[in-house]
C-alpha cells in the first residue's frame, strides 16, 4: 500500500507516493532521476550508494524510503547544486588529486568525506580512514582520495601526508 511522505531533498520540499518495500536509492534513481548514487552490491557493503541523510551517511540501496519522512537527503547532486561555481571544495580536491579513476564510487565518497569533514574539519589522516572505510575504490588504491580529503579540510592545500 502507498504512503505519502515529504521531506527535504537537496534542499527542496518534496512530497512523493511510495511503496513500503522501496529502498530510498530506488526512490532517489527512479522517482527523482538522481543517478549519481550507483548501487553496487545492493547489501549495503560497498558504499557506491551512500547519501546523507540528516547529516548522517547511509547506504540507500538499504535504507527504507519511508524512514526519510519528515527528514533532510542530501545527494551528489545537491552537494553539487549548493558549490558556489560548479563544483563542491571537496569535489575539486577530488580532482586536483587524482582521487578519481572510473568514478563508479565518487559520489559515495565525496558525500562520506563531506559528512566526516561535517562532524570533524579536522581530522587526521586515521579519521579520514574511517570516515571513508565503508566505500570501496577499486581503481585508486585509496592514497590519492585521503589526499584529496587532507587538502578539502586544508582549504585546498597539498594534502599529502607528511
Amino acid at each position: 500500500m502507498k504512503r505519502t511522505i515529504s521531506f527535504v531533498l537537496n534542499g527542496e520540499k518534496v512530497e512523493v507516493e511510495v511503496e513500503p518495500h522501496w529502498s530510498l536509492l530506488y526512490l532517489l534513481r527512479e522517482r527523482f532521476d538522481l543517478t549519481g548514487a550507483k548501487e553496487g552490491c545492493g547489501m549495503g557493503e560497498c558504499g557506491a550508494c551512500t547519501v546523507i541523510v540528516d547529516g548522517k551517511t547511509v547506504n540507500s540501496c538499504i535504507f527504507p524510503a519511508m524512514e526519510v519522512d519528515g527528514g533532510e537527503v542530501l545527494t551528489i547532486e545537491g552537494l553539487t547544486e549548493m558549490a558556489e561555481g560548479g563544483l563542491h571544495p571537496i569535489q575539486r580536491a577530488f580532482i586536483e588529486h587524482g582521487a578519481i579513476q572510473c568514478g563508479f564510487c565518487t559520489p559515495g565518497m565525496v558525500l562520506s568525506a563531506k559528512a566526516l569533514l561535517d562532524e570533524n574539519p579536522h581530522p587526521t589522516e586515521e579519521d579520514i580512514r574511517k570516515g571513508i572505510e565503508g566505500n570501496i575504490c577499486r581503481c585508486t588504491g585509496y592514497l590519492q582520495i585521503i589526499r584529496a580529503i587532507k587538502a578539502a579540510a586544508e582549504g585546498g592545500k597539498d594534502g599529502r601526508a607528511d
